[in-house]
């Protein structure tokens, strides 16, 4: 019967041979590090779990019903070196884990730029960290390097030894960058910037992929990510940029489509402020960013209570643009019902405000339906303040 069972077992050691343990063996130093705390955490939680294990089966041995030998005592209800036990190992267990965790949440924070770029090598004093925008479509995966102006579709690489920053976000839904070989994963959210602070110490070629459901392509929505040498990533980029072609804020709205098991796609060139249209949610044009909005949040917003502190900053923006001021004209501001009519043919898009008939199709300064919107043409009321601009 022993025999039988160690043939039935064969498959299934044949299936486990072939498991790619890279969390536990990585090429990263902050994916070195976490894994040296899983085992850490996982060695001290075996010192109370082993012994737990062996003691329910001990008991159950010894104090069997065919055993006679056995002391029965009925009336014992208490012991102080069994309480010791019980209570202070685990308890001892505990701090540890504690220490050793918070210590780790700290020296491993995505946020924190690298000190070392492995075990016993601190970052030398003249590396410059390399930044990589990381952008989540749907399904794949957007890479903008903003030092080299090049940009790529489901591939990405970086010199080894050399600490990289990926700057993340999403155009639409929620998702999770994640190269195990690398670091941790972090999540990409729109309208968000989040990151993530890594370095790859061998040369390879990793996966990555989502690690967080966002959709019907999900499980296609993966990537490459390439360790080169120093002067192999030199030519991989120039080799990029001599492909040619551009990624443009059109070209990148096209992208964005929703598409599945997209190929790989190189672009010799980005518009250099795309990145921060992606994360502004204004790539569209005419389409107010977050960043604007918020700051017309911070001087009370558009309401009746803060319009004098946000004209001077629209004035401001239309000086600069040199936008012509050609007489009153009727605008329309996303959340006012009533203020008076603003005087200029053209006031800047980015800010909310826009001129634009009332039958036209939804206004793109703030993303709301026409029917949310409504034409400031009325005098304004004895209680609130006057919408002006300077001429």
């Amino acid at each position: 019967m022993t025999r039988f069972r160690a043939l039935a077992l064969l498959p299934l050691m044949a299936v486990l041979s072939g498991c790619n343990l890279v969390v536990m063996s990585p090429s990263g130093d902050v994916a070195s590090q976490q894994a040296n705390l899983i085992t850490i955490s996982t060695l001290l939680m075996l010192l109370i779990i082993i012994p737990v294990m062996v003691l329910t089966v001990l008991f159950a041995w010894r104090y069997r019903q065919s055993n006679s030998t056995a002391q029965y005592d009925p009336d014992w209800d208490h012991s102080t070196q069994l309480e010791l036990v019980i209570w202070a190992a685990p308890l001892l267990i505990i701090i540890c884990l504690g220490a050793l965790t918070w210590m780790a949440t700290h020296l491993l924070d995505p946020y924190r730029p690298l000190d070392r770029i492995a075990a016993g090598r601190p970052v030398p004093a003249d590396t410059k960290m390399l930044d990589v925008n990381v952008v989540a479509l749907d399904w794949k995966w957007l890479f903008i390097y903003p030092e080299y102006g090049i940009a790529t579709v489901n591939e990405v690489a970086a010199p080894v030894d050399r600490p990289i920053r990926f700057n993340i976000t999403s155009s639409t839904v929620m998702n999770s960058f994640y190269i195990p070989a690398l670091a941790g994963q972090i999540y990409a959210m729109a309208g968000m910037e989040t990151k993530l602070h890594a370095v790859i110490n061998e040369p390879g070629s990793y996966k990555g992929f989502s690690a967080n459901y966002s959709g019907a392509g999900f499980s296609h929505m993966r990537f490459t990510f390439h360790g080169l040498a120093a002067d192999g990533f030199d030519t991989w980029v120039a080799d990029i940029k001599a492909g040619g072609g551009k990624l443009d804020r059109d070209g990148y709205l096209q992208l964005e489509r929703p598409s599945e098991n997209e190929p790989v796609r190189r672009y010799g060139a980005v518009d250099s402020g795309l990145f921060k249209a992606i994360v502004g949610m204004c790539v569209e044009p005419g389409k107010m960013c977050m960043h604007d909005m918020m700051a017309i949040d911070a001087k009370g917003g558009l309401g009746l209570a803060g319009i004098d502190n946000v004209m001077p900053l629209m004035h401001d923006k239309m000086s600069r643009r040199g936008t012509a001021v050609l007489g009153p004209a009727p605008v329309y501001v996303a959340g006012i019902c009533s203020t008076e009519e603003l005087t200029g043919r053209a006031v800047e898009s980015s800010l909310g405000v826009l001129n634009a008939p009332a039958d036209e199709s939804p206004i793109s300064g703030a993303g709301l339906p026409r029917s949310s919107i409504t034409p400031i043409s009325a005098p304004a009321p004895a209680f609130g303040p006057r919408l002006t601009a300077n001429p």
